[in-house]
């Protein structure tokens, strides 16, 4: 990996999204807007699977939405029902066999699959299918659910559905598709976001609601945690519950960073969220400036937040260049020492000689940080003062988020002083976790990675790195 691409991976990288569409005319142009809607939460692969309710058509590959749709193929996806994904890989490789929806053939009923989200003892359940004669075709975590369903053919597909939810641990949104009915599941723990719209005397289901905007869709609920959602080709619906107790731990993470800024969360809408963390993070943190910078683009919203409430002026100090992704070629050492700003420049004549409040979301590994804060060195930036809408991320994340060893975490290894003199900031300050729940108006969150207090068993091994670790 190159110093370009490592500083790609120095942030957190999204999870996943899923789009379902349910008796509506031109499904695949529906579900097309809707993934590119979604594009954010994962950029490794798109695909679709639909329905005209006697067989089904697919089409999926790497790259990102409009790389891997075109109108030719598009019309091949028939029918009025499907569902789609985007992902960026935690659980599994990039691997083409890893690319969802997975279109499982069986004698009970072929079916599609796709999940957001990540299972944290697919590790045994794989263990325990192999040994009773499963094979598997991928690495990813999803394909597990699909043999649990089927392990059991003698039970109605309902009754195998809460045997296999009931199986698994972890985080995620399940869409499965059979030939006449669209399946939505979430788990008990709510970890992910998942929603229901009408459109055109039918339904769509996203990750996030800013899909729905994008197709016209009229927003209808939230699905329960716990939930199984049954639509059948008809628009008739029926919800059932595979778990008695069900909780309200949706992910942090998703109003701090994932999301779009103009989805809605459990009636929260991102935005707003994130604009009151920062006013929040001024109040608990405040400190003189001439003005607010923010890094592009996530930390928006809770810099105008901070802006406001400290009463200083909010700049656009740092610029984003959009078209830059990872790079296809290895720079040389002078280009790889000045990588970060392929991605990120400032502007001279705005820092020259300011002191600068600096926001941003989170600090995961510090690269990126540092990197900012030596560029707005360099143009001429008199004192850094580094806030972030988030508190220290400490711990590892096990349901779909990609840091799941404490060597990935700066602040997993480093106190908050530490930290500050490894990325040479004049001073740097964390939103509490109180300030968090403050802002997304909820007395509960997953704040597992902040805290270290996972809703669910993690089976894994999560003995911290060595604190000797080198900057």
């Amino acid at each position: 990996m190159n110093e370009i691409d490592y500083l790609y991976k120095s942030k957190l990288n999204e999870e996943c999204g899923v789009f379902g569409v349910v008796n509506v005319s031109n499904a695949s142009e529906v579900m097309y807007y809707g993934l590119h809607a979604l594009q954010h939460r994962g950029q490794e692969s798109a695909g679709i699977i639909s329905t005209d309710h006697k067989q089904f058509y697919t089409v999926k590959g790497t790259g990102l939405v409009n790389e891997v749709f075109s109108e030719t193929n598009l019309q091949t996806l028939n029918g009025n029902t499907a569902i789609g994904h985007v992902r960026y890989s935690t659980q599994g490789g990039s691997s083409i066999d890893n690319v969802q929806p997975f279109l499982f053939r069986h004698y009970t009923g072929d079916f599609g699959l796709c999940h957001n989200g990540n299972l944290v003892n697919s590790g045994e359940l794989k263990r325990q299918l192999e040994i009773s004669g499963s094979i598997f075709k991928s690495t990813s975590d999803t394909e597990i659910f699909a043999h649990l369903i089927k392990k059991d053919t003698q039970t109605n597909r309902l009754e195998a559905l809460k045997q296999a939810l009931n199986k698994i641990e972890g985080s995620f949104a399940f869409l499965a598709l059979s030939k006449r009915k669209l399946y939505i599941m979430r788990d008990k723990n709510s970890l992910r976001p998942l929603s229901i719209a009408t459109l055109n005397g039918g339904y769509v289901i996203s990750s996030e609601t800013c899909a729905f905007e994008s197709v016209g869709a009229t927003f209808l609920r939230d699905i329960k945690p716990g939930e199984i959602l049954i639509i059948d080709e008809a628009g008739n619906q029926q919800s059932d519950f595979y778990a008695k107790k069900t909780y309200n731990n949706m992910c942090a993470m998703e109003y701090i960073y994932f999301s779009r800024p103009d989805s809605d969360i459990e009636g929260m809408n991102v935005h707003a969220s994130r604009k009151e963390a920062g006013r929040i993070l001024a109040k608990e943190f405040p400190v003189k400036g001439d003005m607010v910078l923010f890094v592009p683009d996530s930390s928006t919203s809770a810099a105008l937040g901070y802006a406001e409430q400290a009463n200083i002026p909010i700049e656009m100090g740092l610029i984003k260049n959009k078209y830059v992704g990872r790079t296809f070629i290895k720079p040389s050492q002078e280009l790889r020492e000045k990588g970060v700003k392929m991605k990120l420049s400032a502007v001279p004549s705005l820092v020259k000689a300011k002191d600068i409040i600096l926001i941003d979301d989170s600090i995961v590994r510090g690269t990126t940080s540092k990197k900012i804060i030596e560029m707005l060195r360099h143009a001429g930036a008199k004192k850094i003062h580094m806030r972030i809408a988030a508190p220290p991320i400490t711990h590892p994340c096990f349901y779909g988020v990609d840091t799941s060893t404490y060597d990935e975490l700066i602040s997993g290894t480093h106190t908050v002083e530490e930290v500050r003199q490894a990325i040479n900031a004049d001073t740097l300050k964390f939103l509490s976790t109180e300030g968090i729940l403050k802002a997304t108006r909820r007395d509960k969150l997953c704040l597992s990675c902040f805290t270290g207090n996972y809703p669910t068993y993690t089976y894994q091994d999560i003995t911290k790195a060595n604190t000797d670790d080198k900057f």
